[in-house]
């Protein structure tokens, strides 16, 4: 049975406005550095890739910072030889440019697990998977002593950035990881299926949102002194 407003308590309640506003729970960068114990060996592909891209290793991640201005990125992600039978959420990291996921007992990597990795271009899976997105969303595929090598990530759209026949008119499509893509609505445009022209209403949107959100925390905020002061 669904309990309705009334019956939630204020806990329960935070909790639901943070999945409402809030997205899911995904691996932050650090969580996926030390995901597997150990750090990165020079001689393998991402140390060998991490020493030529001028990096620095943390853990299981090789580092960059390509802007002083800018935190260090994630440019290189060694997962091999961890034991990885599932491959779900990695977007911690989707900034990387070459994953080793190999000698792993990998029975499933999500469909969505590298969704948003624009700029993957080398994915290194134990040899009877088939590449993100799969094999036809790859330059190049190989397989070699008994690793699975994808190399040159394919763009989903068409090459000349032009409206595309995958998308609603009005709309842009644009690379979003291994055989994926998103529609953006061009200038001027928003809305379901980007049909509405002019500017984003940001502040008829996001306004009443955030004073509501505003009231409901000082509701919580003088229900809790209550209690406390009850106590």
């Amino acid at each position: 049975m669904k309990a309705g407003c009334s019956q939630l308590r204020p806990v329960v309640l935070i909790i639901i406005l943070n999945l409402c506003f809030y997205p899911s729970y995904q691996l932050t960068e650090l969580q996926i550095c030390k995901l597997c114990h150990g750090l990165i060996q020079n001689d393998t592909a991402v140390g060998q890739f991490c020493v030529k891209s001028a990096g620095r290793t943390d853990g299981r991640c090789c580092l960059r910072n390509d802007n002083t201005t800018e935190p260090e990125r994630i440019i290189g992600l060694d997962l091999s030889n961890c034991s990885l039978t599932h491959v779900e959420e990695l977007q911690g990291a989707s900034t990387t440019l070459m994953i080793d996921l190999s000698l792993n007992p990998i029975v499933n990597i999500s469909d969505t697990a590298f969704q948003g990795f624009i700029q993957l271009n080398y994915v290194i899976l134990p040899g009877e998977l088939v590449c993100p997105g799969g094999n036809t969303s790859w330059q190049r595929v190989e397989v070699e002593k008994g690793n699975r090598l994808c190399e040159g990530q394919k763009n989903m759209c068409n090459q000349t950035g032009q409206l595309s026949l995958d998308c609603p008119e009005n709309s842009l499509c644009t690379p979003y990881g291994p055989g994926f893509f998103e529609c953006i609505c061009a200038d001027n445009h928003h809305g379901y299926k980007c049909l509405r022209a002019g500017e984003f209403p940001a502040l008829q949107v996001f306004g009443p949102l955030g004073a509501s959100t505003v009231v409901i925390s000082f509701v919580l905020w003088v229900t809790q002194r209550r209690k406390a002061k009850s106590l």
